[in-house]
């Protein structure tokens, strides 16, 4: 060990000594004689690795997993103050400014804690909110609001944003009859450019029919991307049912053919329904 490195292995006995030791070593390891990897970042190289962070600390949330939340947090928060060094460096931002500027944000956001102006429920509290975040983002257009939903949110978090702010200046059908019309509609119109055997539009129309889906989703008070990660957990929990039922038979799911498994597939299903 380099002995002017000696006090990085020392935990840090309050919040700041904590986080001061991890703004320290990453600013080490992305000095002259630090790691080549951490030298050569960029906002942008390492913009995947901001998401992957969040997802991994999303999932440990979802399965009450505190022991991997806290390293994941650990995670997220080393990405943040990564950026912070960056810009720092660009003399843009750093992470004392980071920090205060989300505290400004935080007292605008919440003036009925703040300045005393009292709110009775949490759809209050929510309306208060929204307001401050409307007049905080100044837009000249309707549709300037609509592109500023971030692209890289996963997508079917996007759409549904997009259409909840369109439905916000009436841009909306009167029920969630109107939106299932529609699913109807797109999944016509996709078939037919499917049997046309032209592949062109083909991207277009699944998209189509995605958005369409993500409307009822939206009528209906359903999160469309928690419903699709329900769906994907159901499919794995009933593919490892097959998988485990092969195994017992003796066979390999590669040596089944598909009746067989889809036979399983209708047990699986079975055993949930009587548990």
């Amino acid at each position: 060990m380099k002995e002017k490195y000696a006090k990085y292995y020392k935990e840090g006995k309050t919040t700041e000594e904590a986080i001061k030791r991890l703004e320290d070593i990453i600013s080490v390891l992305r000095s002259d004689e630090g790691c080549p990897w951490d030298k050569a970042q960029t906002h942008k190289s390492i913009r995947s690795c901001l998401l992957e962070e969040a997802y991994e600390a999303a999932d440990a949330i979802d399965k009450e997993d505190f022991d991997n939340l806290e390293e994941e947090l650990g995670d997220v928060l080393l990405q943040v103050i990564f950026h912070a060094d960056l810009a720092n460096d660009e003399q843009r931002f750093d992470l004392r400014s980071i920090a205060n500027r989300e505290s400004d944000k935080m007292l605008r956001r919440h003036p009925h804690v703040f300045l005393n102006k009292n709110t009775e429920s949490v759809d209050k509290a929510i309306e208060k909110w929204e307001n401050v975040k409307r007049n905080e983002k100044v837009t000249s257009t309707h549709t300037e609001t609509l592109k500023n939903v971030p692209d890289a949110l996963p997508a079917l978090i996007r759409s549904y944003k997009i259409q909840k702010k369109a439905s916000e200046v009436g841009f909306d059908w009167e029920d969630v009859s109107y939106a299932f019309s529609k699913v109807k509609e797109e999944t016509s119109e996709l078939l037919e450019v499917y049997q046309s055997g032209v592949a062109t539009n083909i991207k277009e129309e699944v998209g189509d029919l995605l958005f369409a889906v993500v409307n009822v989703a939206r009528f209906l008070g359903v999160n469309p991307e928690e419903a699709l990660n329900q769906t994907s957990s159901k499919f794995i929990d009933r593919f490892s049912f097959i998988e485990e039922s092969a195994v017992v038979q003796g066979k390999r799911l590669e040596d089944m053919s598909l009746e067989e498994m889809d036979k399983l597939w209708e047990q699986s299903k079975l055993r949930k329904q009587n548990l």
